[in-house]
């Protein structure tokens, strides 16, 4: 039997990690209106590995603070066009990761972009959180909080 694990109760930004590309703890805004995540990237190089393309990408895991780099490399699984808050639409690799998410690992896709001019450093769309998460808008960090008590 297989048995179901009940969606976890999340506020409007959590904490999250991504282990494969070597983030520990990531500021992520949960954005039901996004349908796909978008992670913050720059110096972003294709390359191949083996017969399949790879993406090589640098990120700036803390808000405001662009001292912090961590080099990352990823299998691309597509590219995607999105269209940006600004109404643009941009053509975006897409990766697929390990997320951290409390006590939860779930594999998402996200698409890699430049997000220096927004507040967070990942952008989390319903896809991500799909049949995981309920989100109560009045509140944050509340799967920080369980972990910490």
């Amino acid at each position: 039997m297989r048995r179901t694990r009940q969606p976890t109760l999340i506020g409007w930004r959590e904490w999250v990690g991504l282990p494969e590309l070597g983030v520990q703890m990531l500021k992520a805004k949960i954005d039901t209106g996004a349908r796909s995540s978008a992670l913050h990237a720059w110096d972003i190089r294709p390359f191949d590995r083996d017969g399949c393309e790879w993406i090589a990408f640098q990120l700036h895991p803390m808000q405001r603070d662009n001292h912090v780099i961590v080099d990352c490399e990823a299998r691309v699984v597509g590219e995607r066009r999105i269209r940006s808050s600004s109404g643009t639409l941009e053509t975006r690799y897409a990766i697929e990761t390990l997320m951290a998410f409390g006590d939860a690992r779930r594999r998402i896709e996200v698409t890699l972009t430049n997000r220096d001019e927004m507040g967070f450093r990942l952008l989390l769309g319903r896809t991500a959180l799909r049949r995981r998460a309920i989100i109560d808008p009045s509140r944050s960090f509340l799967i920080t909080r369980r972990l910490s008590q």
